[in-house]
């Protein structure tokens, strides 16, 4: 895994029913610059439940990029 940029997204189910969710990172370079979207997501998710799905970018190891949360969909 020392070749791949990832982020680890949490995603929690803070209502009272069984959800699903969509999730957009964008990585950004050194400069702020997004270089990069991936979406994850997860279904069936139980209320008060956590998942960590994985966002993986397929960008080169370098430079390192910032991953950060773009946008998040509860459906």
């Amino acid at each position: 895994m020392n070749d791949l940029q990832a982020a680890h997204v949490n995603i929690h189910n803070s209502t009272d029913k069984t959800a699903d969710f969509a999730v957009q990172v964008d990585f950004r370079d050194p400069n702020g610059k997004v270089v990069e979207t991936r979406y994850v997501g997860a279904q069936n998710v139980r209320p008060g439940q956590t998942v960590h799905p994985y966002a993986i970018s397929h960008q080169p190891p370098q430079p390192v990029l910032k991953p950060e949360v773009a946008k998040a969909e509860r459906y």
